[in-house]
Formats: structure tokens, sequence, C-alpha cells
């Protein structure tokens, strides 16, 4: 039981990494810190006051950077990537006992892919508010994506199980919310 819970703990923590890419990396630290999160080893960086440090910072330049309208398109831009491997680093740091290779292509699979089709499912809604309002509605989405990236990923320490849960099906509706819009696409008729 504890590897599933470990494996929802995984999921929670790289779902909120599609978001924000920082703010779960820095709950993570917190909760390393606190002696409440264990991490494997060769994470043990996960929970230093140096990655503290550098984690406030980036989080906080990260939060403030989407508030700024031409930059959050921008950052959504970059963030896929970043978010993928944030998404990798926190459930590969997190799996229970088991040879590093399952843990690191479960934390590719799982974790970089959860945090991905969060990052796509945002950058979507991003560029339709921005199409919409002229980007006059992005920092309510931005605001949104900042409570969200935070309070899930404390309530993923808290509650692995049913907020991995909910991630899991999270992912699913954004997965099929995206492969619906290409297929929408591609169906049109070209002009």
């Amino acid at each position: 039981m504890d590897y599933v819970l470990s494996l929802f703990l995984g999921i929670g923590l790289s779902a909120s990494c599609g978001f924000r890419v920082f703010v779960p990396l820095l709950v993570a630290n917190v909760a390393s810190l606190t002696g409440y999160l264990p991490v494997n080893a060769g994470f043990e960086w996960m929970g230093s006051w140096v990655a503290f440090g550098v984690l406030v910072v980036a989080t906080l330049m990260e939060i403030g950077a989407y508030y700024i309208p031409w930059l959050d398109n921008l950052l959504d831009s970059i963030a896929l990537p970043i978010a993928f491997v944030a998404g990798t680093l926190l459930t590969t740091s997190v799996l229970g006992e088991s040879s590093p290779l399952l843990r690191w292509v479960l934390g590719l699979i799982v974790g970089g892919g959860s945090a991905g089709v969060v990052q796509a499912g945002t950058s979507l809604i991003r560029l339709g508010s921005t199409a919409t309002t002229g980007g006059l509605g992005n920092p309510v989405v931005a605001t949104i994506e900042n409570v969200l990236a935070t309070v899930f990923a404390i309530l993923t320490i808290w509650l692995p199980l049913i907020i991995g849960v909910l991630a899991v099906l999270f992912v699913i509706y954004l997965t099929r919310k995206i492969a619906g819009r290409r297929r929408k696409k591609a169906m049109k008729p070209e002009a």
C-alpha cells in the first residue's frame, strides 16, 4: 500500500507542476525539510536549505511573470518541457523502495506525463483567454492557476490517495479534451 500512496503522491505533485512548475517543488521541499516527506536516495537535495532559497526565488519569479501580459504566453511556450522535467523529478523522488529503473520509468511516464498534460491544458486556456479578452483576462487565469497549484500540492502531501485519484481523473479529462480539439481541427475542411 505504501507504494500506491507514493505513486499517487507523485502523480498529485506532478499534476500541480502543470499549473506552476516551481510551486509543487517548493511544497515538496518544505515537506521534506520538516521531515514530513521522505525522498529517495539521490534526491536529498530536495530537502536542503539551498534548494529552499532557490525554489522560493524561482516560485516568486514564475508567479510574478504570469501577470505580465505578453510574458505569460511566452512562459507557456517553454513551460511544457520544464513541467515535464519537474513532474518526472517529483514522482521519481517520492516513489517507494523499488529499482531505480522502475522509478525513473514511472517518473517519466506518470509524473512527466501528468505535468505535461495539465500544462498543455492550461496553455490552451490562456490562449483562449488571450483570444477572447485580448489578454485582459489572463491575470484572472494566472490567479486561478496559482491557487490551484498551491492548494493541490499542499493537499497532495496530506491526502495523497484522494488527490492522486483526482489528478488521474483530471489528466484523463484534459487528454480527452485536447484529443477532441485536435480531431475537430483535423476534420475541418481547409479553405
